[in-house]
């Protein structure tokens, strides 16, 4: 049993069993066998927070991929909610002088981004009689259970701000075939050295700096499998001593060290319905198309997107067995309908985020920090002291500082039929 469990169950002044008094500590004499109270001044109770708290915070950190190549911006307590965060523009080339001759001179200026922090947090509630009788020691594991969602958080936010990007390049077809939008991508579009050359090409033709000399690329681990297999890839271990690796590095392929991440994006979307849905009788020219294979609630997929006949519409409204587009279509009976997050018939399609130094911050709220809180049963559980709550809260928020140092590319992989988009 943990040492903080013992300290809620330990038997009150008057010999019975049941709760201390709120923040009493007790501990057993060896010699006399008697249970004693410490004193305010030797109290245990922050030791054990800490300890505790340690716990949780470990557990946290492991998820955190993305976090790790953001810039620190800190924000210090009351300073507001939002930070703006500048940067110093360029100045174009040095022009040569004429004798005698006063230059136009350039403009000097700043561009700013802005960002705003948002709260966040969740608990759970520990019943007193589980407390008392569970086999498994249940605090000690929802405390880590909540660091390891705290932390999967966070790395999430990090990464949609890093997705926020503005600027996307598609992974070539097998036969060489250039693709220029996502519903177009499919399985056999992968990640390929030729595809990450073009990438870290792209990266230096906009100056974009490195990071400890190298550019960085987070991918899924359905992409690790693709590109794994290509001839000049180099793991980890065979380059870098593991002091110097980042957490979840795995490797690295034309001066890009990739770091490997269950965290990024897969964009697929849900299922449509219960069943595989298509047109369920010829439409020529208009928005309304009849639909089969499952039953609709009414605007259940209003603003959700469809592939219709390889062509991307937007859901305005929808019935029981039909779907209003935004735009006018001419479909065959029997066309599949699938959903339009994805690539191609609705695959799952991946975003790899190639990025320079700084190109997307992380704002360091003061006293916002992620923080496990645990409240006892006298703090929390009511007029009964019934149950006591252990909970995770954080303030964070980001943004992109440099569009030209970000640059996503989109690929399908072997996986694309089966791989789920855990977001959606």
């Amino acid at each position: 049993m943990p040492k903080w469990l013992k300290n809620f169950l330990a038997p009150d002044s008057g010999g019975q069993g049941g709760y201390p008094v709120a923040n009493s500590q007790y501990y057993s004499n060896a010699y006399t066998g008697q249970t004693e109270a410490f004193d305010p001044a030797n109290s245990m109770e922050a030791e054990i927070k800490t300890w505790y708290n340690n716990e949780a915070l470990e557990n946290a950190r492991s998820n955190h991929i993305f976090t790790q190549f953001a810039k620190n911006i800190p924000l210090p307590e009351h300073h507001g909610m939002t930070v703006e965060m500048r940067k110093a523009n360029t100045f174009g080339d040095v022009p040569r002088l004429q004798e005698g001759v006063i230059p136009d001179g350039q403009k000097f200026g700043y561009s700013a981004v802005q960002a705003t922090v948002f709260e966040y947090g969740t608990y759970t509630s520990l019943g007193r009689r589980l407390e008392r009788h569970a086999i498994d020691p249940v605090a000690q594991d929802a405390a880590e259970e909540m660091g390891a969602a705290g932390g999967n958080t966070q790395d999430k936010i990090a990464r949609n701000v890093a997705l926020s990007g503005s600027n996307v390049m598609y992974c070539d077809k097998a036969d060489g075939t250039r693709v220029s939008t996502r519903s177009q991508l499919t399985r056999d579009c992968v990640l390929t050295p030729t595809m990450v050359n073009r990438a870290v090409t792209w990266l230096k033709k906009h100056k974009a700096p490195k990071i400890n000399g190298k550019y960085v690329a987070i991918i899924h681990p359905s992409v690790t499998f693709d590109i794994r297999e290509s001839k000049g890839w180099l793991d980890a271990h065979e380059y870098a001593h593991p002091d110097e690796i980042y957490n979840g590095e795995i490797g690295e392929l034309h001066g890009v060290r990739f770091i490997e991440s269950d965290n990024a994006k897969v964009f697929r979307g849900t299922p449509l319905a219960d069943g595989d849905l298509t047109v369920a009788s010829a439409v020529n020219g208009s928005k309304t198309v009849p639909v089969s294979g499952a039953s609709l609630e009414a605007d259940a997929l209003k603003d959700r997107y469809v592939l219709l006949g390889g062509v991307k519409y937007k859901i305005e409204s929808n019935t029981a067995n039909a779907i209003t587009l935004d735009t006018a279509v001419t479909a065959a009976a029997n066309t599949p309908i699938y959903p339009g997050e994805g690539g191609a018939d609705g695959i799952a399609v991946y975003g790899c985020i190639f990025l320079g130094k700084n190109a997307f911050g992380m704002i360091d709220v003061a006293g916002g920090n992620m923080e496990v809180i645990v409240k006892t049963p006298e703090q929390a559980g009511g007029p009964l002291n019934q149950f006591g709550t252990i909970g995770v809260y954080f303030e964070t928020g980001g943004g992109v500082l440099y569009e030209e140092r970000l640059l996503r590319v989109e690929c399908g992989s072997y996986y694309s039929d089966t791989d789920e988009d855990p977001d959606a």
